[in-house]
């Protein structure tokens, strides 16, 4: 019965209060999440030096090819999950939960074996100039990590499927778990056993060790709505290009956003020397995007938090074929999502240096010389960036994958990539750093188009709820 009751809420309580039941601990979760890798960076600044932040800026594009696969198979049986239990068809919400586990499994035993084999020519195209000093501490970084590969895929992947049943709260745990023990171990590793990058890399696979062992357990137990059941399992290539469907807009946003990094990190080695007039002018623009991306991500986070919040609720209920309350769902994430991108806003047009402070107070001149204008810059049009998120993430629940992926690639590549490449050569280093708000303009006028049309359809959609 209090399984029923987790799933049946979502088309029955009040729109408000079931964002805030399943964002809170979504946005907590994602703070707490983003610690991961933020915390990392602190300890590492404060700890190594300003070019080992260097080094884990150059590691980005692949770490965020893992977590590209991840929210494919994740958030694919997460969409499937919900909108089958809100049809009522258990059996195969079930069935995608099981897919959701091998594929997981698989991918991360893929990248685990292909990394170690290929460690070489992969970090030979991250990026970085001959004789960076930042990709020798990328090379260490990276080798620790994939052996926890496995475990990063499993712990995020199903921590979508979790929430897609209606416990937010198990996610969130599951975050608290990996991010309070990264935060115990880098000082550990980093201070006390003076493994630099190493002891980084150590405290972040031990922790999402910790945290995938928490979710796992939880999807084998009895509060679960539905189980992991290896008995149950059976195989269907159709229910795998669902999942695949499902996903494609996340996991193509992910894997673009992989690329883009990686073509900030050339720019930054093509630039670096000639605009910071210093001969590792490379390796200090790469620890100005890496503290950049840094407090990008953990403005961002809390955005990405509503709208794991708000896609059980859309699921639903367009699943349920309550429109009016998708409407109001996403409008309501719309609405708190801009007043977080407007706090954010305001703290990095204001506060720059103070923040920049947080990871390398000792930096060089070069450094401090970049570093505050580029921050500025890049979130100048920050205040847009909720709306797109949440917007895109609407297309996904009504099944029009192909919208949100059309939105993210005008964006993360339609504009992106061709105004880095203009501007970086026509004004350097300042050019790549002003890319940012001008593709983020673009973007947000195609979205606010076709979500003009797509919020119209569903106001006129024929609606179950007299909401």
């Amino acid at each position: 019965m209090a399984q029923t009751q987790a799933t049946d809420r979502l088309g029955t309580e009040p729109v408000g209060r079931l964002l805030l039941q399943f964002s809170i601990p979504a946005i907590v979760g994602m703070m707490v999440n983003a610690l991961y890798n933020v915390v990392d960076r602190i300890f590492v600044g404060r700890g190594v030096d300003e070019f080992a932040l260097g080094g884990l800026s150059l590691i980005l594009p692949l770490m965020t090819i893992f977590m590209a696969f991840a929210m494919l198979f994740g958030v694919g049986a997460a969409n499937m999950i919900s909108m089958r239990l809100g049809q009522g068809r258990k059996d195969e919400a079930e069935n995608a939960l099981n897919h959701c586990f091998w594929l997981l499994l698989g991918a991360g035993v893929l990248f685990t074996v292909m990394g170690l084999i290929f460690m070489e020519p992969i970090l030979s195209v991250l990026g970085a100039q001959e004789g960076s000093t930042a990709l020798g501490y990328a090379r260490d970084y990276f080798r620790i990590i994939l052996y926890g590969a496995v475990f990063s895929m499993l712990g995020f992947g199903f921590s979508h499927c979790t929430r897609a049943q209606g416990f937010p709260t198990v996610t969130m745990i599951s975050m608290f778990i990996g991010a309070g023990l990264n935060v115990i171990l880098d000082p550990i590793f980093i201070f006390g056993f003076k493994w630099g990058v190493e002891g980084a890399a150590w405290a972040t696979i031990i922790s999402q060790c910790a945290a995938t062992i928490w979710i796992m357990a939880f999807s084998f137990s009895k509060k679960a709505v539905i189980k992991l059941k290896f008995t149950s399992f059976t195989p269907s290539f159709a229910l795998v290009g669902e999942i695949l469907a499902f996903g494609s807009a996340q996991f193509l946003l992910q894997f673009i956003m992989s690329g883009i990094q990686l073509l900030y990190n050339a720019s930054m080695g093509w630039y670096g020397a000639d605009t910071l007039g210093v001969a590792n002018g490379g390796d200090i623009a790469l620890s100005v995007m890496n503290i950049a991306v840094s407090i990008i991500m953990l403005i961002l986070m809390p955005i990405f938090g509503i709208n794991q919040g708000v896609q059980p609720i859309l699921g639903y209920n367009y699943g349920a074929k309550k429109y009016r309350r998708v409407r109001r769902a996403y409008l309501l994430a719309v609405i708190a999502s801009t007043a977080i991108c407007t706090v954010g806003f305001v703290l990095t047009q204001v506060f720059p240096r103070q923040l920049i402070s947080l990871f390398t107070p000792d930096g060089s001149d070069a450094l401090w010389k970049f570093a505050p204008w580029a921050i500025r810059v890049m979130t100048a049009m920050l205040l847009v960036n909720g709306f797109q998120i949440v917007s895109s993430n609407l297309f996904v629940v009504t099944g029009r994958p192909k919208v949100s992926i059309l939105l993210s690639m005008l964006r993360q590549c339609i504009a992106l990539i061709p105004c880095i490449l203009i501007f970086g050569k026509l004004w350097g280093l300042w050019g790549v750093a002003a890319a940012t708000p001008v593709a983020d303009g673009f973007a947000f006028i195609a979205t606010a188009i076709f979500i003009a049309v797509e919020l119209k359809k569903l106001k006129t959609a024929k609606t179950e709820d007299g909401a």
